[in-house]
């Protein structure tokens, strides 16, 4: 079958590392790490597995991260080479496994990607599995298939990005009949959004700031609103076409990047006082209550800290590796509480409920409480690959949000 696979022996990292600081596009060249070839269609590891046909294959920021090797290279023991990228899936199941009995060949479904401890079948599940943070399983090199986080990181599965991959009877998800196939490739960044809010609900009086306007801070923001809070929520963006966007889905304000002044309108957003000392940056005393930053950039993250109020929480949502220049004073001058997020779990509404990530955003999407489809502006076919990778990273000239394959 023929697919996107990402391959990083020791040279071909240092050769694309190399090439690719002085002529971008080689990053998702046929000499790099990234490249389009035929491979195995990959197999069922057993017969709690199926197989599915690829309907979308989703474009992730972290996708994007890993063809530009962005990322922190700590991370590569937990993956297996050669893989097929692509974890934002939705497909039909073409074949299945003689256990599986909830899901028939046909069906239109959507695989919540993590191989944690019931992928892999580890007959006793790690603390962290059994506690039902499933994103964080410290058994993800073990048990029946290769080392990977996810689908679209482990050689055995397949991805997204190829016209079939395998996913384990227990993480599938049938799509309801009255969600659209542009809403369902969105599940996996929906949940990634869900995962952060839930576990740092913004309450009805607190003052909100989401920075980064990209479609995990769009996302965000339906999110907050999907889940019925009506906190105050203000978002840092860097165009217009994503600040329109932010207002329809909820957001009260939108302040951008290139006005001067936008610290002054936080601080007139909050009721915050601006302080300037000997040499640096101003220093604010109060700001917003909880801090969403869904960049995970040096700059994003600086700013961040210093934006949120003492006692405050700053959510780095945003995927960083190595942040350089990043003033932590804020963080024990305002003893303000720092978390981040992986993924998803099993989460617990506002209201007392548990459930897997994928199984409430799937609800809200019944229900029509998130109504994001028109996030998915361009879509292409895998031969067009580099054509889609240099559309989702430049987001300004093609006004991107989505972008994924169809096959």
């Amino acid at each position: 079958m023929k697919s996107i696979v990402f391959n990083a022996s020791l040279l071909k990292y240092i050769t694309t590392m190399a090439a690719g600081s002085v002529y971008k596009d080689f990053y998702h060249s046929p000499l790099s790490c990234t490249s389009i070839r035929e491979v195995p269609t990959p197999k069922l590891p057993n017969e709690n597995w199926v197989k599915i046909k690829t309907l979308y294959g989703g474009i992730c920021g972290s996708d994007l991260n890993l063809i530009l090797l962005h990322d922190s290279p700590s991370t590569s023991p937990f993956v297996s080479f050669p893989f097929t990228i692509g974890h934002e899936n939705l497909g039909v199941i073409a074949e299945k496994g003689k256990n599986v009995t909830d899901f028939d060949i046909g069906d239109k479904v959507v695989a919540d990607p993590l191989l944690s401890c019931d992928t892999r079948e580890i007959s006793t599940p790690c603390l962290q599995c059994a506690s039902g943070h499933y994103s964080l399983c410290e058994n993800i090199t073990k048990g029946c298939i290769s080392p990977g986080i996810s689908i679209g990181f482990c050689k055995d599965t397949g991805g997204s990005w190829g016209e079939y991959y395998v996913a384990h009877q227990s993480h599938l998800y049938k799509v309801p009949k009255n969600v659209s196939d542009e809403q369902a490739i969105l599940i996996d960044p929906i949940c990634s959004a869900l995962h952060p809010v839930i576990n740092n609900f913004p309450q009805n009086n607190e003052k909100v700031l989401v920075m980064g306007s990209g479609v995990i801070g769009l996302l965000t923001i339906a999110c907050i609103r999907a889940l019925d809070s009506t906190c105050d929520i203000t978002l840092l963006a860097r165009h217009t076409f994503q600040g329109e966007m932010a207002s329809l889905l909820g957001a009260n304000k939108v302040i951008y990047t290139r006005d001067s002044d936008y610290i002054d309108a936080f601080a007139d957003i909050t009721g915050a006082s601006l302080y300037k000392p000997i040499m640096g940056k101003r220093f604010m005393l109060g700001g917003f209550d909880k801090v969403f930053d869904c960049v995970g950039s040096s700059s994003s993250i600086d700013h961040a800290l210093n934006l949120t109020r003492a006692k405050g929480t700053m959510v780095l949502v945003g995927l960083a590796s190595f942040p350089k220049k990043v003033d932590w004073t804020p963080i024990w001058f305002k003893e303000l509480k720092i978390t981040g997020s992986m993924y998803y779990n099993n989460e617990t509404l506002p209201t007392g409920q548990t459930a897997p990530a994928y199984r409430i955003a799937l609800d809200l999407m019944k229900e029509g409480k998130l109504n994001v489809g028109s996030l998915v502006t361009h879509t292409y076919s895998l031969d067009n690959y580099r054509e889609a990778i240099k559309t989702a990273i430049d987001k300004k000239t093609n006004k991107t949000f989505k972008v994924a394959f169809k096959f």
